[in-house]
């Protein structure tokens, strides 16, 4: 059935497509679901929870997913979003579908049946495998332009989340570099984009945290109506990558992990890493002097005078020296070392012997810490992914080949527990900027997130207005079926918000660990009566 939307456009569920004067409106598959769910229920107001659960199922997510797909919608159907004439923003409830709706059947005279009789169903993975027939195209992740394109075909989705910056079209100009891709995309479709701020993606100011980044992740799997993939990071996208199947393992059917790490500077008991001191003056050299040519002879040292000269134009065009020295300072405070024992998707970590930018010990350590991962290790000093490119795809297609595809029970959460006077209002403040309301075996009421940086900001944002709560804030797996949360992370959470003072926002270590190059400014609590159930101690939010 179709029906006619505003007297001009005609929203197809049967074949998923939006049409106006016959020709299709381009709508990203999440954005298209939320408009139909609306248009079912344009008699009533759609609390956001409702749409997360029919459109996410229950998963995870931010209210930015939310607002990002009803931007989406009223772009498409020509609202800009102050008059409001087609969907309507209720603040504090939700939102309604308002224009006018009438019922509409396919055939002559019908808007739009011309090109819905004829119209094949849109497929998935119709990209040609070579790059040069791919479009780059977009989606949208916290108002930003996210360039993403697929190639290859298949049943699997495989999703590429690339090192240090990458750029859609250029990434094909390196005949290794492209057989590395292709053959990648024979195994199954690929699904690569461009980091915000690199690449083809848009340039905000700064350079966000990992969490903010695997929203991007998110929405690009949503607008090529990817459910669950195989998640590949290699280099500074390998913790990227960890994050996503601890965070959302209902979203990674398995993770393979090259030439990566846990975390990018020394600490006493991750001694492989550079110090801070040696990584500063690493960025110093390399954005003062710019020699993309001598950083790949680095990184790849069986690469020629063509890969480096291919090399070079493709980091120049897909960052800035501002922007490179943002991505080393924010890759100096990554530490993904808590999430690793987490992980419970099947996972593959390969990593060459001689790699000169990450320790084989890094490996082993990675492997060591994901239950049940398997490592194999590569003989070879190359480090990009296209010296040798058959060494590491003939390790990853077998994986690939025989990974099952988990069932998943439990997720790793943000757990946040209002407390205090006005601990309602703040659940709700929460609720309302995307968190998802549950239990604990107790009965005390804490709110969900993916992440703590979101966390926080939906925490800090829900106090402005000085109610007398306070929030305790910790990581903790919780069960996905809506029942009760249980563990040691939320009992820290509540005991967390129960001791802080009101309008005060505590963090437990692992929390805090997980905010590096988050931008929000965190206090150590040095007074031992602190100490928390654990034998740590937490953190003071001071500004996000």
């Amino acid at each position: 059935m179709a029906v006619l939307l505003d007297g001009a456009t005609v929203l197809d569920e049967e074949l998923f497509e939006l049409r106006r004067g016959g020709a299709t409106v381009p709508l990203e598959p999440q954005a298209f679901d939320v408009l139909v769910h609306l248009v079912r229920n344009r008699d009533r107001v759609v609390p956001k929870e409702e749409l997360m659960d029919a459109v996410w199922g229950g998963r995870f997510v931010s209210e930015t997913a939310v607002t990002s797909r009803i931007k989406q919608v009223r772009r498409a159907l020509g609202d800009d979003g102050q008059a409001q004439r087609v969907v309507r923003t209720v603040h504090g409830r939700g939102y309604r579908f308002v224009a006018p709706v009438a019922e509409q059947q396919h055939g002559p005279g019908v808007p739009g049946a011309a090109a819905s009789s004829s119209a094949p169903p849109p497929q998935r993975g119709l990209e040609s495998a070579s790059g040069d027939l791919a479009p780059v195209r977009y989606t949208q992740s916290d108002g930003l332009h996210i360039a993403y394109q697929v190639t290859g075909r298949g049943d699997l989705d495989i999703v590429l989340i690339s090192g240090f910056v990458s750029h859609l079209d250029l990434d094909w100009g390196d005949p290794r570099h492209a057989y590395f891709l292709d053959r990648l995309g024979s195994m199954g479709r690929l699904i690569r984009f461009d980091k915000r701020g690199t690449g083809m993606s848009d340039r905000p100011s700064g350079v966000p945290d990992l969490e903010t980044r695997m929203h991007d992740v998110l929405a690009v799997m949503d607008a090529v109506g990817s459910e669950r993939a195989v998640v590949c990071g290699y280099s500074e996208g390998g913790p990227m990558a960890a994050m996503m199947a601890a965070m959302h393992p209902e979203r990674v059917s398995a993770l393979v992990l090259y030439g990566t790490y846990a975390r990018r500077t020394w600490a006493e008991d991750y001694p492989w890493a550079q110090t801070q001191e040696d990584r500063e003056a690493y960025t110093e050299q390399l954005v003062t002097s710019w020699d993309w040519e001598a950083d790949l002879r680095m990184r790849c040292p069986s690469g020629d005078a063509d890969m480096q000269r291919w090399w070079s134009q493709r980091m120049r065009a897909a960052a800035t020296p501002g922007t490179i020295r943002a991505l080393m300072d924010m890759n100096s405070l990554v530490d993904v070392r808590d999430l690793l024992p987490t992980i419970r998707v099947p996972t593959l970590v390969l990593h060459r012997t001689g790699d000169a930018l990450f320790s084989v010990e890094e490996a082993r350590y990675l492997a060591d810490r994901v239950p049940g991962a398997s490592l194999q290790l590569l003989e070879g000093e190359d480090h990009f992914v296209a010296g040798n490119p058959s060494q590491i795809l003939d390790e990853m297609e077998p994986f690939l080949s025989a990974t099952p595809t988990p069932v998943h029970h439990r997720a790793l959460a943000a757990v946040a527990f209002p407390a205090g006077r006005h601990a309602s209002r703040l659940t709700h403040d929460l609720v309302a900027a995307g968190g998802r309301r549950r239990h604990t075996a107790g009965g005390d009421v804490v709110v969900l997130f993916d992440g703590p940086a979101t966390a926080v900001r939906a925490g800090l944002s829900a106090m402005d207005d000085g109610p007398e709560a306070a929030i305790g804030l910790s990581i903790a797996e919780v069960t996905v079926d809506g029942g009760p949360v249980t563990g040691p992370g939320v009992g820290l959470a509540v005991q967390l918000g129960r001791a802080a003072e009101p309008a005060r926002l505590m963090v437990t270590a692992t929390a805090a660990a997980l905010l590096s190059g988050s931008g929000i400014e965190l206090e150590p609590v040095a007074d031992p009566a602190w100490r928390l159930a654990d034998g740590s101690t937490p953190s003071r939010v001071l500004t996000g």
